[in-house]
């Protein structure tokens, strides 16, 4: 429908969302890093305002906390960029903090429990951020600096007397925290690729509703109790006039929907007569109903457009006959055969008057007629599905030709097959144009001829225009077809002739339409008709792909 907001791409939805994890993730670890560095410092400097630790190596103490504050201020800064080297940029900060701790615990014996719990929380987030392996390695790292710290320390240093227990234990919880946000890791990531299909398939949901509300023939519009338009479909559009993008006020757009919703919103009814709500646009029916049951303010309405309710209603009118056609063509069949081999057993007779076999001739040539009709049912409610392939159409119109010449004596008649020196090809099942074209070029033979001369019917294949599709033609030079008989030849059951039944045109059309072909009357200038077939056209492998 208009106006409404769609995603960048049918699968763009859920690398959005993941990426946008992935950097909230590493801005809060970048956060915790500047923090962190920030209790470093304070520690670091506390002595010379308050003495809350004593600093073993206060030179060296200040200068690597400094140090990690101004890395860990860069990397909080440069956040979006770290995103496109996301592995090597962690593991290198986390080495940063795992030597920031190191060099810390050092300097600060009072301090040290607390900065390597802090230390367990970086690690934790890296086990987020990073490759399993990697970050299980660098947990590990982890506790071997602390446990080579404290062994340097008692080697060197005579007045550290820091336990070897602690390192160790704080190692082990390193690895069990690696362990545990690892999972953790998993959990998320699974949640993250479910949210990120769900998103995926309402992205793609959402724009295959509005496809189909956008394409739909009957009109659809939204419209507040303020009674303005948010938004409508193609149908809708051009059923209310075809407005300007800025014309949002139905008052202004429609007055007389405006004034049936102002009725539908204050009585409740629904005014049942159709109207044009436009000049030169067809009748619509319409129809009002709110958003949901709690919603008052926007209205859905509905607006039926009453010439394909019409065309829906013949179309059912016509389906209907037609079995019930078939039903009664059934029916006839069996009697009427009888009739014609009683009155074919009955001119075989010699005792039979010159009048009396005149009107056995008549009985024979009216079942003739009669069972040409109900063939004519039958086929037209048992027809088989279509079984295209590809046709060479110049070969196939000389085939046709000599076919139709050898089961059917012309007499004066003249019928000719025109082809074209190029390769005409077209996609069609043989069978089923063999049928449409026999009833033209009986039509032809029949209908398209001069007074006392001869009928000259050609079936011609070719292509339509210089890259056109292929087309079938059968053009005779009679009389013509006058216009307003034109308009309507291709209805069911409409002739002009009195021995005609009015089905072999529609027939006609309905099997070239069931092969993806059209079928229409062309005018010939200097007189005659022309009827068309356009077949489809071959699908080459490279205009599949485009």
């Amino acid at each position: 429908m208009s106006n409404v907001a769609r995603p960048r791409s049918l699968f763009s939805v859920g690398s959005a969302v993941g990426g946008e994890t992935t950097r909230r993730e590493l801005y809060f670890f970048n956060l915790f890093r500047v923090l962190q560095a920030c209790i470093y410092t304070g520690l670091a400097y506390s002595p010379l305002a308050v003495a809350w630790v004593d600093l073993r190596y206060p030179l060296f103490a200040r200068v690597s906390s400094i140090v990690y504050l101004l890395f860990a201020l860069i990397a909080f800064v440069q956040t979006d960029l770290w995103l496109r080297r996301l592995t090597p940029n962690v593991a290198i900060a986390l080495v940063f903090d795992v030597l920031a701790a190191v060099f810390a615990i050092a300097s600060m014996q009072e301090a040290s429990g607390g900065i390597a719990i802090l230390l367990m929380f970086n690690i934790g987030a890296a086990a987020l951020l990073l490759p399993p392996r990697l970050a299980g390695a660098l947990a590990v790292f982890g506790g071997i600096a602390l446990t080579v710290q404290v062994l340097v320390l008692r080697l060197y240093d005579e007045r550290y007397d820091g336990s070897l227990l602690e390192p160790v234990l704080f190692a082990m919880a390193y690895v069990a925290s690696y362990g545990l946000f690892s999972v953790l890791r998993k959990q998320m990531r699974a949640t993250e690729a479910l949210a990120e299909q769900r998103g995926t398939d309402l992205a793609n949901l959402s724009q295959v509703n509005e496809m189909i509300i956008r394409r739909m023939k009957t009109g659809v519009l939204v419209v507040d109790d303020a009674n303005r338009i948010h938004q409508m479909n193609e149908s809708a559009w051009m059923l209310i006039g075809s407005p300007k993008p800025d014309l949002r006020d139905l008052g202004t757009v429609a007055p007389e929907l405006s004034r049936r919703l102002y009725h539908w919103r204050t009585t409740g009814r629904t005014d049942t007569k159709a109207v044009a709500l436009a000049e030169d646009v067809p009748e619509v029916l319409p129809r009002f109903t709110r958003l949901s049951p709690n919603e008052a303010t926007n209205v859905l309405i509905f607006l039926d457009d009453t010439s394909l309710v019409s065309r829906r209603a013949e179309e059912l009118t016509l389906s209907s006959l037609g079995r019930l056609s078939a039903s009664i063509a059934h029916e006839i069949r069996n009697p009427l055969a009888a009739i014609s081999y009683s009155a074919q057993l009955l001119a075989e007779s010699e005792e039979l008057s010159q009048a009396d076999q005149r009107m056995v001739e008549i009985i024979n040539n009216h079942c003739g007629r009669a069972n040409d009709v109900v063939e004519n049912i039958l086929q037209l409610s048992r027809r088989e599905r279509s079984r295209p392939e590809l046709v060479d159409i110049n070969a196939w119109v000389v085939n046709f030709v000599d076919e139709y010449k050898a089961s059917n004596d012309l007499g004066q008649d003249h019928l000719r097959p025109v082809t074209q020196p190029r390769l005409v090809d077209g996609l069609v099942d043989p069978q089923q144009l063999q049928q449409v074209v026999w009833n033209l070029v009986q039509n032809a033979l029949r209908y398209g001829r001069l007074p006392a001369e001869p009928a000259r019917v050609a079936v011609i294949a070719r292509l339509l225009g210089e890259k056109g599709p292929p087309v079938v033609e059968v053009v005779d030079r009679g009389p013509g077809i006058p216009p307003k008989v034109a308009a309507q030849i291709f209805e069911p059951f409409f002739t002009t002739h009195e021995y005609g039944t009015g089905l072999g045109l529609y027939l006609a059309r309905q099997l070239c339409e069931a092969n993806q072909a059209a079928l229409e009357y062309v005018p010939v200038a200097g007189g005659g008709s022309c009827f068309r077939i356009t077949l489809v056209t071959q699908i080459t492998p490279h205009a599949a792909r485009g």
